[in-house]
């Protein structure tokens, strides 16, 4: 097995600042990023905070920067990167500091929060709902997500702008809200629950413009523009402006 000597920069502080630390550390073949971040804290920086659990690509935890990209620690070869490259890991750039790489994301989580759940149809018990297969496979995409929150750190209208997190939900959250509408079995309309109203007036769907960077940083592939948020904002145009739409609603409401 090969070894070569690696040049790091990896982000070192706390909420009151910080900055980049120098480091050369030991490669081996096949190791990824994060396997040099647990060798830098074994051998050089025993206090160094970084999060991390599964070391599979499967639980989101250890999600940074590298080189300016949002991506997975563990799921980021060395091999991706010339031997005499200097390799610079910073934290998601959109959310606080707590320490190090370890970043405070409970807007997500507050996000989450704020999208209604799945509404059961009336008068179907569990184990009784029927689908169309398309349908399974047309939101079984979108539940492939992991919770890296890497989508929503190159969103540019969180990470660039902090005065639009209050009024807007980011890609992973409105890919849940397209996924909920979509949903052929969800009941939310007759519960008197407008998805796509909700999309455009509470979670902001508006400001989304499309430029794709949450797909590219998906380390599960999922297409979150093209099949989640451009279909929805075809939706909720529909809705809003579509005059026949509008005269249909108006024609029910009254009935």
């Amino acid at each position: 097995m090969s070894s070569y000597e690696a040049r790091f920069k990896v982000w070192r502080g706390d909420v009151r600042g910080g900055g980049l630390e120098d480091f050369a550390v030991e490669v081996n073949d096949g190791e990824v990023v994060l396997d040099i971040i647990h060798r830098l804290q074994a051998t050089q920086a025993p206090d160094l905070a970084v999060r991390w659990n599964c070391k599979a690509g499967k639980c989101g935890s250890c999600s940074a920067e590298i080189n300016g990209r949002p991506r997975l620690l563990c799921m980021t070869r060395m091999s991706v990167f010339e031997r005499d490259e200097t390799i610079t890991v910073t934290p998601l750039r959109a959310f606080p500091v707590i320490r190090d790489l370890v970043t405070d994301v409970g807007f997500n989580y507050a996000k989450a929060r704020q999208v209604p759940a799945f509404v059961p149809p009336e008068g179907v018990g569990p184990g009784e709902y029927r689908m169309m297969q398309e349908d399974v496979d047309r939101s079984q995409e979108f539940r492939k997500c992991i919770e890296c929150f890497l989508c929503q750190d190159t969103c540019h209208v969180v990470r660039d702008h902090e005065e639009n997190k209050q009024a807007f939900a980011g890609p992973r959250f409105l890919m849940r809200v397209a996924e909920l509408d979509m949903h052929p079995l969800d009941a939310a309309e007759e519960s008197g629950l407008d998805r796509k109203r909700a999309a455009q007036d509470e979670h902001g769907l508006g400001y989304c413009n499309i430029t794709k960077c949450c797909t590219e940083v998906c380390p599960e592939g999922i297409r979150i523009t093209d099949n989640a948020l451009i279909p929805l904002k075809e939706r909720a145009v529909d809705r809003k402006y579509d005059p026949l739409v509008w005269l249909g609603n108006r024609i029910r409401r009254r009935t």
